[in-house]
């Protein structure tokens, strides 16, 4: 039955890929100097600035064999509300190998996902703001947009491997909170660091010691999104050799 269910995962993300790839243009570009296999041994995926449902459109540009990897070995957090939803929530439910339903709450539910950390093959996919951006840069309830410290859990726990920060523009242009239906044909960017997750955990503890390794990690995940988010579409983004060289 896993084997199924890994089949059918892997289907649906090329089908995603591919009408990605059909109606959109879909730019990525990894910041810094990422190893040689950039999509080699990821273990945490953490996606900034969120604003839209329809954010599998980046699966565009990852290869096929990610979209593997994400199928057999991806471990997702989607919120109840979002999976209570008639026809998104069913879709959500096959977006990877392993689709956890969460409160906004540090509950059970949240366990749930530590618990697959044990698993050395697990790759946890999260949006660390918890929540999405309105078109007026608020959450829906009127509060700025910030990092939530869930992710530091996962930091903490998962031993090594390599972190991907995937900074978005933001798919406002495209499908807003609310709109039924996506624009087509549009640009979508997405801008990426390849990190060494020990290493980068090990930094922060250093630095700020366990009790101030939460906010410090929040912290600095809001500097990055802040500096590296595209602006997006009706804005130039700066060229890939400056941003590189920040």
């Amino acid at each position: 039955m896993r084997l199924l269910r890994n089949g059918i995962t892997f289907c649906l993300l090329v089908i995603i890929k591919t009408l990605s790839q059909i109606f959109y243009r879909v730019e990525l570009l990894f910041l810094g100097d990422p190893p040689e296999d950039a999509w080699k041994d990821i273990r945490l995926v953490a996606i900034l600035n969120h604003t839209s449902l329809f954010e599998p459109i980046f699966a565009g540009g990852i290869p096929y064999r990610f979209a593997w990897r994400i199928a057999r070995h991806a471990v997702i957090p989607v919120a109840d509300i979002t999976m209570e939803r008639p026809i998104v929530g069913k879709i959500f439910r096959f977006i990877a190998g392993h689709v956890v339903s969460i409160t906004r709450k540090r509950d059970d539910t949240w366990t749930q996902v530590l618990s697959k950390i044990d698993d050395e093959d697990a790759m946890l996919v999260i949006l660390p703001e918890g929540r999405m951006k309105r078109r007026d840069g608020l959450d829906s309830n009127g509060k700025p947009m910030t990092v939530r410290g869930g992710i530091a859990d996962l930091l903490r726990e998962i031993p090594g491997g390599r972190m991907l920060l995937a900074y978005s523009e933001g798919l406002h242009h495209i499908q807003t909170p609310g709109e039924k239906l996506p624009r087509l044909f549009k640009t979508a960017r997405i801008r990426i660091e390849n990190l060494d997750l020990a290493e980068y955990r090990d930094r922060l503890l250093l630095a700020h010691g366990r009790e101030g390794f939460r906010r410090a990690v929040v912290e600095d995940l809001t500097h990055r999104r802040d500096l590296y988010c595209p602006a997006g579409p009706s804005s130039s983004d700066a060229e890939p050799s400056e941003v590189q060289g920040r």
